[in-house]
């Protein structure tokens, strides 16, 4: 393959091939006398299942957990379905024919993934456990909660995109965007409306996060991902506490994901060389099971330069300085219950642009500008323990989380472009919950309740401040299939919440939340579906950088927020294509947008939001291969205007049109794959009066992977972003409205090596 990189660069990439070169052959030579040829499958492993007759979907869910694969479940086949009980100890693949028996429903296990229900036209073959399809991949399926916006991004799909930062994860979701070209101040839009109006979690765990609109919300280290689950606008009441706008759920790894052909213990060691900006990404880990025990420790360094924007120029600012770990032990005793402990942490500290999600601000007049750039660190980290009996029985399945969370930016203050001092921000939340589910013939429900403790502080010599969030709720959401063809999932919450402002000033508030929703099978092929949610949230909290110590909250204080939620779509399935439509609104009142000044009012400044548009996806997938096309059209208003991305801090963002494209083949005689995706964003005039229109750009991406017959333990990667080299800010990056902003560009054409040894 010929690779075209700018003549400019050459010398710089003739270096990184080098330096490349050295990490992968390095990375091969230490794990080559580590690695071990596979004695057996992971089917045919052998495990304690105990899983009693019940709904298909939650016997599915049970059996992911105590085989420790991945389960995908095309979206209508557990309709009506009573599982068969499965008992004692068994393989897998036996355990999975056993609990579909006299079902006619088909599967397969690859991979460390159990595919149920998929239609395709790979042949069926036989062995003693039970009738197996040929491999399929279904892509951004799960079996997940039933709920009407969820999509699901799984293991295998992160596997093939490979994504190296929170905008990568979510690159293929038309209906999701991310701002900004560096992942400490990328946040995510589900449908225009910024994370901090959805319920955020990682590993069960709520996030508090909002310490500087400069900064990332939630800053992720990627390869720490097993599947990421969002809930657009609808989200269930068991999603926890804020789902303004819906939810977004982040899974980590367990050694269960990365264990396969029946070992006990395994770790890789990998390697990954940006020539754009000369920028080196390792990872680390190893991971085991015996004897009910399982842990898990993984570690990712990432050092390398400022990045070349399309235009051949450097973008200041853009340099990597990463560390991230993940550490997990987890231990299942023979009763089935489990209890895990998981930490992870990232720490990002660079040189930033002095507003790290803009490269240049120039004040107005007389104001002396700031520093082009300046130091910033940021340091989130999340611990928690999680109780689970793996083989619940009757009603009793329950869950119980206890989580600690925190994230801290420290940053240079200057006054005049004289340096001061360092000041500090950090959020943190001391959360949990209990649940049950209760399985009936016709489906479950899940009840419990939660608590959240959140305190944003600032720390400055001059200005320091703090607000505090108390909050306790109760909750309950039916997942059931009442009669054939249809599902339905409702449920409600009901929240108390006290909150202390800046100057010690405490109210309590307390609200109603509830959603419904739907799917009903017209035919075979087409499935109606429908929802609906009104939630209310309490008083969010400010932005540290932003609090006041010398606020009035007036005898009220702040207005809680309130949001409703609208959704109505079709979709369509036919051996191997996929269709859906479906049309959205959320309308979000009193949204808390506190300002600095004045002091009589800074404390209560709200907007109103309008999201509101429509998605539009095809598919077809067949053995070996898939497509898939996504059209979203997504209008936004702040307080009845077009919202732009000064007027959406911590609210929301303009969208317009986006279009994703993405394609992959593997040839199976090789273990090649081949594959890439497009975004095209269309000019985009709701704006404003008196701005211009947001401007139109197409980006693509294309990569090869590779997995040697000779070196099975070994993934070879070449991946090209930005191939036409587009000079561009994504959609949802802040500034491009503003003749004084310079807007964060993405990075040009960008070569991506990355090799992989597993032992």
């Amino acid at each position: 393959m010929t690779l075209l990189v700018n003549v400019e660069r050459s010398k710089r990439s003739n270096r990184g091939t080098v330096v490349a070169l050295r990490l992968m052959a390095s990375a091969a030579v230490s794990v080559t006398a580590l690695v071990q040829t596979p004695a057996a499958m992971a089917q045919t492993a052998q495990r304690s299942f105990n899983i009693p007759a019940q709904p298909l979907a939650s016997a599915l869910n049970a059996f992911g957990r105590q085989s420790g694969l991945q389960v995908s479940l095309a979206a209508s086949t557990s309709q009506g379905i009573t599982s068969r009980a499965v008992s004692g100890t068994l393989s897998s693949q036996a355990a999975l024919g056993q609990l579909l028996e006299g079902t006619g429903i088909p599967y397969s296990i690859s991979n460390g993934t159990a595919v149920i229900g998929r239609s395709a036209s790979a042949p069926v073959v036989s062995n003693g456990d039970g009738t197996v399809l040929e491999p399929i991949v279904v892509q951004g399926q799960s079996v997940g909660q039933g709920d009407v916006g969820e999509t699901v991004i799984g293991l295998k799909e992160l596997e093939r995109i490979n994504p190296s930062s929170i905008a990568d994860v979510f690159r293929e979701e038309a209906g999701v965007q991310v701002g900004s070209s560096l992942p400490m101040s990328q946040k995510v839009y589900v449908h225009g409306v910024e994370e901090t109006n959805l319920a955020v979690s990682i590993d069960g765990a709520r996030q508090n996060n909002k310490v500087f609109h400069h900064n990332a919300t939630n800053l992720i280290d990627p390869s720490i991902l097993k599947a990421v689950d969002v809930d657009s606008g609808i989200a269930p009441a068991d999603a926890g506490p804020g789902a303004l706008a819906g939810a977004i759920n982040y899974e980590t790894k367990d050694a269960k994901d990365l264990l396969t052909d029946g070992k006990t213990f395994g770790g890789f060691v990998s390697s990954t060389y940006n020539f754009n900006s000369e920028t080196v990404v390792t990872g680390l880990s190893a991971y085991g099971e015996k004897d009910g025990l399982d842990y898990l420790g993984y570690f990712t360094y990432g050092k390398g330069d400022d990045f070349h924007g399309g235009n051949g120029d450097v973008v200041d600012g853009t340099g990597t300085n990463l560390l991230s770990g993940l550490g997990k032990v987890g231990y299942e005793f023979d009763s089935g219950d489990r209890f895990e402990i998981s930490y992870d942490r990232v720490l990002d500290d660079a040189i930033r642009p002095y507003r790290a999600n803009a490269s240049v601000v120039i004040p107005p007049p007389p104001r002396i500008p700031d520093p082009a750039t300046r130091n910033y660190r940021l340091d989130r980290q999340n611990l928690v323990f999680t109780y689970t009996d793996e083989t619940p029985e009757g009603w009793w399945d329950p869950t119980f989380v206890v989580a600690y969370g925190s994230t801290k930016v420290t940053v240079p203050y200057f006054s005049s472009g004289v340096y001061q001092y360092d000041n500090s921000g950090k959020t943190s939340t001391l959360n949990g919950k209990f649940e049950n589910k209760f399985s009936f013939d016709i489906g479950n429900v899940v009840a419990g309740f939660d608590f959240y403790n959140d305190r944003a502080t600032l720390s400055d010599p001059s200005d320091g401040s703090r607000e505090r969030a108390h909050n306790l709720g109760i909750y309950a959401q039916a997942r059931l299939e009442p009669w054939e063809r249809t599902r339905l999932s409702f449920g409600a919450r009901a929240d108390q919440q006290w909150f202390t402002g800046t100057n010690n000033a405490e109210f309590s508030n307390n609200g109603i939340s509830a959603n419904i929703s739907g799917e009903y099978d017209l035919t075979d092929i087409f499935t109606a579906k429908a929802g609906f949610s009104h939630v209310w949230a309490g008083v969010p909290l400010a932005e540290n950088f932003i609090m006041n110590p010398n606020w009035s909250y007036g005898s009220e204080g702040p207005e809680p927020v309130k949001a409703d939620n609208y959704m109505i779509g079709l979709d369509a399935e036919y051996n191997g294509f996929t269709a859906n439509v479906s049309l959205f609104r959320t309308d979000i009142d009193n949204a808390r947008i506190p300002t600095y000044r004045p002091i009589a009012t800074g404390a209560l400044a709200h907007k109103n939001l309008l999201s509101k548009g429509f998605e539009v996806g095809a598919g077809y997938e067949w053995t070996s291969s898939y497509i898939k096309v996504k059209y979203a059209h997504i209008d936004v208003d702040v307080n009845g205007s077009p919202a732009d991305s000064d007027s959406g801090n911590y609210l929301a963002s303009p969208v317009g049109d986006i279009i994703t494209i993405t394609a992959a083949h593997t040839f199976d005689q090789w273990n090649l794959t081949v594959g890439g995706d497009i975004e095209i964003a269309p000019e985009y005039d709701h704006v404003a009066a008196g701005n211009a229109p947001y401007k139109a750009y197409e980006v693509v991406n294309v990569f090869t992977e590779w997995k040697p017959e000779q070196l099975q333990n070994f993934t070879f990667r070449a991946e090209v972003k930005n191939l036409f080299d587009e000079s561009y800010s994504d959609r949802a990056t802040y500034g491009q409205e503003f003749g004084n902003v310079t807007p964060l560009f993405e990075p040009g054409r960008s070569l991506l090596i990355t090799a992989k040894a597993t032992f």
